[in-house]
């Protein structure tokens, strides 16, 4: 009952809207789930599970979305990444977070280290608000920037992809996770394919279009970037990718100027 309420949630109301009002609306729920058998990283807390999540009944899963901060399995992943690999949470950076997920704004706002942008077409916690093909901001702007989810949603990628290299200094690093089959060899795009209907069966999504292969990596480095392909979570053991609710299959791609 919980999966097919959030999925209505997701699939009728706006996203500016869900973006104002979700994390309000969970801190309530957080309190029924209150336990010990998970943990999100992202925000420290703990409970019996995480909540279900899904645009569709094919792509709803249990256990993806935390209760308090609203982070899922790909969000978790990249913070675990970012505290382990990288001098982010060290290091003064100046940061671009294009698409800004609500686990992360306000915790990255705070870090005193960064100076931190958000960015985005339409949501309310962006501070500028621009396409992604099309960056409003100088060459060599940024140490660090943070797009994730969004490339499928966009007609040219490839422009995309080279606005985020465009704008990254020297030796920054770019943070581009994108949905994958990583059992496809290729990315699967058709533009003819404009039936919301259609896009959901092909593209998981009926605002997406492409389903990203194992050639992501590819296509990124036709812009410039040296690619490295980590399956991150798999660094942990069973039990505690579990606790924490790691997407397990999911590839995390760490991409450098």
């Amino acid at each position: 009952m919980l999966q097919k309420i959030i999925r209505t949630l997701l699939k009728y109301i706006p996203r500016p809207v869900l973006i104002r009002f979700s994390l309000l609306i969970n801190r309530v729920v957080a309190l029924f789930y209150i336990g010990n058998k998970v943990e999100c990283p992202v925000c420290n807390h703990s409970f019996i599970k995480f909540l279900p999540y899904g645009y569709t009944k094919a792509t709803s899963r249990k256990n993806a979305l935390c209760p308090r901060c609203l982070s899922l399995e790909r969000h978790r992943l990249m913070y675990l990444y970012l505290n382990e690999k990288t001098d982010f949470f060290t290091k003064d950076l100046k940061v671009l977070h294009i698409a800004p997920e609500q686990c992360f704004y306000k915790r990255f706002r705070a870090l005193k280290n960064l100076d931190y942008t958000t960015g985005d077409l339409e949501s309310p916690i962006a501070d500028v608000h621009f396409d992604v093909q099309a960056i409003p901001f100088p060459e060599a702007s940024y140490d660090v920037v943070i797009c994730n989810h969004v490339l499928e949603h966009v007609d040219d990628d490839a422009k995309a992809m080279s606005e985020i290299y465009r704008i990254l200094k020297p030796g920054g690093f770019a943070i581009l996770q994108v949905p994958q089959d990583t059992d496809a060899e290729k990315t699967y795009e058709d533009p003819t394919i404009t039936d919301p209907a259609e896009r959901e069966k092909y593209f998981l999504q009926k605002d997406h279009v492409r389903l990203y292969g194992l050639d992501y990596a590819e296509r990124l480095s036709s812009v410039g970037f040296k690619v490295t392909a980590d399956t991150f979570a798999n660094n942990y053991t069973e039990e505690r990718a579990k606790r924490f609710g790691l997407p397990m299959k999911e590839v995390f791609y760490f991409n450098k100027k």
